[in-house]
């Protein structure tokens, strides 16, 4: 079943508003690209952690599972180092847990990866704010936001945003549905209450229905044409409206705790790669009162997310990122892990926002 991606909430925050007050507008195909390269679908999202078991209690808690066939004990893993280009640092020992959620939609389980290292210096970057340039988050559609968000506070795992640690209703309703959390480590999560389909009413047009599970991933950037090029024109996302007027408000300061923020936002669309049949949007956040350099960081810090994407033809894609702006992480650059799937981590060319792209081998 294709996800709907023109609907609430595209950045529930910042989208919500404008998918109630805008009109719909069809999605915009980009041109294809001419070369073999090219992306399969959005297949996970990653975030690096202080305390790995902590941080699985927590995601637990918001309704994932643990893989049990990806073992969380520490290991020195070569692999890995080549990929976030620590490899020269003697002594890196890394643990992973993999949770994982279905997507309702698509009968398809959604993967976060969390990952903890320890051998070498780490900087905490927990402390940011959800408009930071480079903050990444996700949309989680859960089936009753009220009561996640209270068992959350009960067990001391609440850590809001929002405007009285309270679930924030959209404009003309009454009920909290939506709001920002974040992990153990600061790292963001949109909570959304899930929400049936509505027909057209009083000229407004008709909002597809929200089922659980992960809705959307989310980068703010400083330069919204230069991350449209990478994303929506290399990436070949597919612009969900070329609309994206300057928003403000008591409705996008509350529900990420902010005051006097303007911003906008556009939405490329991309299959999911476990079921192309279904889409996801990558939401590019951009705040026009809150330009500010970027904060140094590396792949390895606490608090840092990154997506990953599969993509066919690896070796021609990265070469054409590298072309767009495209800074690789890993040294010496693509490499192969145990299953033979080539994997590469790199930055963006606006904030540096962290993407990996990786190749299954062929069969």
């Amino acid at each position: 079943m294709n996800r709907p991606a023109t609907g609430f909430p595209c950045l529930a925050i910042a989208a919500a508003l404008a998918c109630w007050l805008l009109p719909q507008t069809a999605a915009l195909s980009q041109a294809p690209a001419a070369s073999s390269g090219r992306v399969v679908g959005i297949a996970f999202v990653g975030r690096m952690v202080s305390n790995l078991d902590r941080s699985v209690a927590f995601y637990k808690a918001l309704g994932f599972s643990q893989d049990p066939a990806a073992d969380p004990a520490w290991r020195t893993d070569p692999v890995v180092g080549h990929l976030y280009g620590v490899q020269s640092v003697p002594g890196v020992q890394t643990r992973m847990a993999k949770m994982f959620i279905t997507n309702i939609d698509s009968g398809q389980r959604f993967v976060v990866y969390l990952r903890e290292l320890k051998g070498l210096k780490r900087r905490n970057l927990s402390n940011h704010t959800a408009w930071e340039p480079g903050a990444s988050h996700f949309g989680l559609v859960v089936p009753d936001a009220a009561q996640l968000w209270s068992r959350l506070q009960s067990s001391g795992m609440l850590r809001a945003r929002s405007w009285g640690g309270k679930l924030i209703a959209p404009p003309g309703q009454t009920k909290g549905m939506l709001a920002y959390i974040t992990d153990p480590d600061g790292l963001d999560i949109e909570l959304i209450d899930q929400r049936p389909a509505a027909p057209p009413r009083d000229g407004r047009p008709g909002r597809p229905g929200l089922l659980p599970g992960v809705n959307h991933v989310g980068l703010v950037v400083l330069d919204s044409d230069k991350a449209r090029a990478f994303y929506g024109g290399l990436f070949e996302g597919r612009q969900q409206s070329p609309e994206a007027p300057w928003l403000r408000g008591d409705f996008y300061d509350s529900a990420v705790g902010g005051h006097g923020n303007i911003l906008r936002f556009y939405n490329e669309s991309f299959p999911e790669s476990a079921s192309p049949g279904s889409h996801m949007n990558v939401e590019l956040v951009e705040f026009q009162n809150r330009k500010k350099p970027v904060a140094k960081e590396a792949i390895t810090d606490i608090g840092v997310g990154y997506v990953g994407f599969e993509v066919h033809g690896l070796d021609d894609f990265l070469a054409r990122a590298k072309t767009a702006g495209a800074r690789v992480v890993s040294s010496p650059g693509i490499v192969t892990m145990k299953s033979g799937t080539r994997e590469v981590m790199l930055r963006d060319p606006d904030v540096g926002g962290f993407v990996e792209l990786f190749e299954h081998p062929r069969t």
